[in-house]
């Protein structure tokens, strides 16, 4: 008798990463920090993460000014961990008024875009008050998602 088809695989969780994470991830002083944990994960494809071109402009920006040592790793992590998506059009990003800063329109119309139902920052206060597709969160709480949806998996 033939073997049953094998059971398919839940897709991997896709978080929108916003600049701030992106810096502190490569910018850790340890190896256990949340964002730099999160890269880890999108790295090993545990998780599929995505992010924008004004978000890698944004963390190369400061990385530049703050940590110019970090550019490397930083580039490294980028390319090995990141589904880099294009910025919302103008007029894209015009739909969101309202839902978060106006700096931040563009990140919040991108990860609505990409369908990531979830954006990992620190900034929860500039996405106020958000949209209802996606759950704004600090790294923290992120990874505390991750390992439950883990952890039902047994």
């Amino acid at each position: 008798m033939p073997d049953p088809a094998p059971a398919a695989r839940p897709p991997e969780p896709r978080p929108f990463i916003d600049a701030d994470v992106l810096f502190a991830g490569c910018a850790a002083p340890s190896q256990h920090g949340a964002s730099l944990v999160i890269l880890r994960m999108a790295e090993i494809t545990l998780i599929e993460a995505f992010t924008s071109q004004q978000v890698i402009t944004e963390a190369e920006r400061n990385l530049t000014a703050k940590l110019p040592r970090a550019l490397p790793a930083f580039r490294l992590i980028v390319s090995r961990s990141l589904h880099i998506v294009p910025d919302p059009s103008p007029l894209e990003v015009q739909r969101f008024q309202g839902l978060a800063d106006p700096t931040d329109l563009p990140i919040l119309a991108a990860a609505v875009g990409t369908g990531c139902p979830w954006l990992v920052t620190f900034n929860l206060r500039h996405y106020r008050p958000g949209h209802p597709q996606v759950t704004v969160l600090p790294p923290g709480d992120f990874v505390l998602r991750i390992r439950d949806l883990l952890a039902r998996m047994r």
